[in-house]
């Protein structure tokens, strides 16, 4: 079977598929038109409904509904009329006239069974949730309706029942499926508000380029997604985001734009750098051509980036103009450390035979070696920086041997230290000679406080002769 709501093609019917109409029994009621059933299954040929034919085929949401037994609902009298038996009493359905009674009850029967997956159907439609809920409450509602008028023998009262179930539970689901999709509505609609204020901060503060305008198309992607909003609602956000992607890309179209500009400038900058390292490239003035390519790499860093391509050509032939330059003072300084090494060699030599300079036994003689030393130390040049420190060392403490022993022997032989210490000698005897007039003459007091200056001056005297001593 199809779709249940959908009215099937009319089938032609054989002799016997249907009941003819005939004269119904004295004093019974006509029966009159039935209506046409608003469902599947169900059209109206004259003034009786035409039943489903029987088909090997069934619908894919047909349930398996069980033959019913018509005797327990209605009859067909030996003349063929038919009854069906309600709740409200017993009521005519039509004739059978093309066979026994027993062909009409099971055909009567059989129609009721259409009926029943009918409705059997509308059940199963609406406990899945698939369909049409007002569909469903719509193909119920007409089969209610032409059940008072249906030539059907079977349980009425039940399927009466049932479709009133459906009915109600049609309104009840219609119902659950408004307030399922307003709360779907306003869940999209919060999502899509959510999407446009991202959207908006990313159009008035991202500087990330790349992954901005990739968020704003994953935005895009999910935004296209989201159903169920009420469309002016969704056209106001729509040109938020439109709007906010808009002032995203201006603002980084002006950046590249800038940034265009700036590495146009940036190459100008850099080929001017280029060609003044070219041009240092063979200087042989070492210190101040490597501080030169000092200063060019730093302005070359601060200049900024060229277009690619541009600045790798660029960096290309700076750095070659500056490897010429490092290889040639690097060749220069490998023969100069070549030559500091002799250097340092040679003064090794002379460390050597200074050794046996000794100022302790010939101070004059001791004060010439040192000087021929230092003459031929000067003389040889200049030494590995690293060795530097251990070779002047070893000269200085030669030459604080030859100084000691100078100052030493002069010291000794200083006549003003000679002359200081006779000179206290002298003051000794003179405050003596004062102590002895005073004590014979009867002074004590004078002559204790002279005797007392003579021994200062004793002291003095001691100490002075002791230092020329020493030395």
């Amino acid at each position: 079977m199809s779709d249940p709501n959908a009215q099937e093609p009319a089938v032609e019917r054989t002799p016997g598929d249907a009941p003819r109409p005939g004269p119904p029994k004295p004093g019974a009621p006509r029966p009159g038109p039935v209506k046409a059933a608003a469902t599947a299954g169900v059209q109206s040929t004259g003034s009786h409904p035409k039943p489903h034919p029987v088909t090997s085929q069934s619908h894919p949401h047909m349930p398996s509904v069980p033959a019913g037994d018509p005797s327990k609902f209605g009859r067909v009298d030996e003349d063929g009329t038919a009854w069906v038996v309600t709740a409200e009493g017993e009521r005519c359905i039509g004739s059978w006239q093309a066979g026994d009674a027993a062909e009409g009850l099971a055909h009567f029967g059989r129609r009721y069974d259409d009926l029943a997956t009918e409705v059997a159907i509308l059940e199963t439609r609406l406990a899945s949730g698939t369909g049409d809920i007002k569909k469903t409450r719509a193909a119920a509602e007409a089969l209610a309706e032409s059940l008072p008028t249906a030539a059907v023998i079977g349980d009425l009262d039940a399927l009466s029942a049932r479709l009133a179930d459906i009915i109600t539970a049609s309104e009840q689901a219609a119902v659950a499926a408004k307030h399922e999709k307003e709360q779907q509505r306003a869940e999209s609609t919060a999502r899509k508000e959510a999407l446009a204020a991202e959207a908006e901060t990313i159009g008035a503060e991202s500087t990330q380029w790349k992954a901005a305008g990739d968020r704003l198309r994953e935005i895009l992607d999910e935004w296209k997604s989201i159903r169920g909003v009420d469309r002016k609602i969704d056209d106001v956000l729509w040109r938020r985001y439109s709007k906010a992607r808009e002032a995203f890309n201006r603002r980084r179209g002006a950046h590249f734009a800038e940034l265009d500009r700036e590495r146009a400038t940036a190459k100008s900058r850099k080929e001017e750098l280029v060609a003044r390292a070219e041009s240092l490239r063979d200087s042989t003035d070492w210190g101040a051509t490597a501080a030169t390519f000092r200063d060019l790499l730093a302005e070359w860093k601060a200049a900024g980036r060229a277009p690619r391509e541009a600045d790798d050509q660029l960096w290309k032939r700076f750095k070659a103009a500056q490897d010429v330059f490092f290889a040639a003072r690097n060749s220069a300084n490998a023969e100069r450390e070549a030559e500091f090494e002799e250097n340092a060699r040679a003064k090794e030599a002379l460390l050597e035979k200074a050794a046996t300079i000794d100022p302790s036994t010939d101070v004059e003689a001791a004060r010439a070696q040192l000087r021929e030393l230092q003459d031929k130390w000067e003389a040889i040049g200049k030494v590995p920086r690293e060795r530097t420190h251990d070779l002047e060392g070893r000269l200085r403490a030669i030459e604080k041997r030859v100084r000691d022993a100078s100052e030493s022997e002069w010291r000794r032989t200083d006549p003003e230290a000679l002359a200081r210490a006779a000179q206290f000698r002298e003051r000794v005897r003179q405050f003596e000679d004062q102590a002895a007039k005073a004590t014979a003459n009867g002074r004590e007091k004078e002559a204790e406080q002279a005797l007392a200056q003579a021994s200062q001056w004793r002291e003095w005297a001691e100490a002075a002769e002791g230092a020329v001593g020493e030395l």
